[in-house]
């Protein structure tokens, strides 16, 4: 008799859409031929969290970490055996998140430096679509350090954070045609200043990673977070297996 899943508990909501594409990879990766065998996943899809972006770019928002840990404990109290989060600036609050809990909280930035390793030699460069929160936090570049190598990040900034506003509103790339183009053209910018791989790290910026895809090789954050809430499920009571990876 297989093992039990264990049930993942998922801090979402930051957005909405983002956290639901989550949830459909997720399912679309787990091999099922049943409900039982799919991930147990435990959602706060908590819409209701202070902006990342009036925080940490403004400068003149509420702190999200209260929140965040609040929802932390929430999903531990409900059964969770690990945590979650598809969105890769609120990885700025990581150690107030797992200062609030006891079990481990998986890192979405952390594993995938890890998988930029097992891709690419030491010294390359990590071309990183994303919010410009990431360089103002720097919350690749010690991930990055540590394997490593030098994040590149995008030149016009402002129209990048204008795209994630657009996709927010929006209900996908083909409704934000304008925020496509701004993703593309700041990718190809980073490819003609050396990067050797564009990394998708922005859960808006999900929605539109095929194309991404198709101007050089890519890799999203989210998959690497997907992939291993699945293998955690999976494979928990081996949780050897997963130390270093964020607990």
């Amino acid at each position: 008799m297989a093992a039990p899943l264990a049930r993942i508990g998922v801090l979402g909501g930051m957005g909405p859409q983002a956290t639901i594409l989550f949830m459909q990879r997720v399912l679309d990766a787990t091999p099922a031929t049943d409900d039982c065998a799919h991930i147990p996943l435990l959602v706060d899809n908590n819409t209701q969290v202070p902006s990342r972006i009036k925080a940490l770019i403004d400068g003149d928002g509420i702190d999200p970490g209260p929140a965040l840990a609040e929802m932390a404990k929430g999903l531990e109290k409900g059964g969770a055996l690990a945590l979650v989060m598809p969105c890769n600036t609120a990885h700025n609050y990581t150690g107030v998140i797992r200062n609030a809990v006891s079990v481990p909280f998986l890192s979405m930035i952390e594993l995938t430096a890890k998988e930029l390793a097992r891709r690419l030699k030491p010294g390359s460069s990590i071309g990183i679509l994303g919010s410009p929160a990431l360089r103002i936090t720097g919350i690749f570049n010690n991930a990055l350090q540590e394997v490593e190598m030098t994040p590149l990040y995008p030149d016009d900034e402002n129209a990048m954070l204008g795209a994630i506003r657009v996709l927010k509103a929006s209900s996908g790339a083909l409704a934000a045609p304008g925020a496509l183009d701004t993703v593309l053209a700041n990718g190809r910018q980073l490819i003609a200043r050396g990067a050797d791989i564009l990394l998708v790290g922005c859960t808006e910026f999900s929605l539109i990673k095929e194309h991404v895809a198709q101007l050089h090789p890519a890799l999203d954050s989210l998959d690497v977070l997907v992939e291993t809430t699945i293998r955690f499920s999976q494979q928990s009571q081996n949780f050897s297996n997963f130390q270093g990876e964020g607990e």
